[in-house]
């Protein structure tokens, strides 16, 4: 598998033979320079190398991933977290918010994804009501993520107010993702889906909370629906990488939900990125089976066993 500089394990396209200047040479004099060869990939992404690539500045990769099928994919194309979110309850199970979500819901998931996943961080949502409540009630919800799951972080909502979790998780051996912005969990509060830590006070408060956070032990910190300036602050003020979705290119890393990134659903949020077309694919797959069907042209002898 080739590297690409600057995205630690993975993969690239095979390119053809160099057209322009010979790779190491300088292509203003033709003489030999020396190329700065790219850190190692680690084989399996673990906490500390998040760290490691927010100093070398190698921008982070996550993506949502639900069950085995597409974690694998995922995955093995060289994804270096995978968040199974409580956004499964607005993306799989019909909800039209992330609030319905269960543990019992959700670690099954985890579970399906840590089986298969060989490189990538498994990091697990604390779903809303399991963890508000205390330090102790964060830590019940998350031993269960890592125990039952298979979990290798847990991931929090909010900012001053959940430190004290944050740092208990922490001293218990529980690796913490932590969330700002938009936190879909309180969206009843905030008024829906809307751009947070707009205006100065705004913003100082979230640079406030992103700091109590790292603080407290967290590994990283969710960027969601802020203002890109905003977001520039954060990640210069912490070492632990910022994660960025509607966040802007400031950001230490990238997260998407899976099926915006891939061109499954008919709408998908302004800050997503579309970069496949699986559901017009999985579509006319689809269409493609009934007729076949239809038609008496499958199953065909190739298909069938014979006496």
């Amino acid at each position: 598998m080739s590297t690409a500089p600057g995205v630690p394990g993975s993969p690239t396209p095979a390119t053809g033979p160099a057209t322009g200047p010979a790779a190491g040479s300088s292509p203003t004099t033709g003489g030999a320079v020396a190329a700065a060869a790219p850190a190692p990939a680690p084989r399996r992404v673990r906490v500390q190398h998040l760290r490691d690539a927010k100093e070398a500045g190698r921008r982070l990769t996550m993506l949502t991933a639900y069950d085995a099928a597409t974690a694998r994919i995922f995955d093995a194309s060289g994804v270096d977290m995978l968040l199974v979110g409580d956004s499964m309850g607005d993306n799989m199970l019909g909800h039209a918010t992330t609030i319905p979500v269960t543990m019992d819901e959700l670690i099954p998931a985890v579970r399906a994804v840590s089986r298969v996943a060989r490189r990538a961080l498994v990091v697990a949502d604390l779903p809303f009501g399991s963890y508000e409540a205390s330090p102790q009630q964060a830590h019940a919800a998350a031993v269960r993520m890592l125990k039952e799951g298979g979990a290798n972080a847990v991931k929090l909502e909010g900012g001053r107010r959940i430190a004290a979790h944050v740092e208990l998780l922490t001293g218990a051996g529980i690796p913490v993702v932590g969330h700002l912005g938009l936190t879909p969990q309180a969206e009843n509060i905030l008024g829906g889906k809307r751009v947070q830590g707009r205006g100065s006070d705004a913003a100082d408060a979230l640079l406030a909370d992103a700091v109590a956070l790292a603080e407290a032990g967290a590994v990283a910190i969710v960027l969601e629906m802020i203002p890109e300036q905003l977001a520039q602050r954060v990640t210069d003020r912490l070492a632990i990488p910022t994660i960025g979705i509607g966040a802007g290119g400031a950001c230490d890393g990238q997260v998407l939900v899976w099926l915006d990134m891939a061109g499954m659903t008919d709408w998908s949020p302004r800050f997503a990125r579309q970069f496949g077309d699986v559901g017009a694919a999985l579509a006319q797959a689809t269409g493609a089976y009934i007729s076949a069907v239809h038609d008496g042209t499958f199953p065909g002898p190739e298909h069938t066993y014979q006496s």
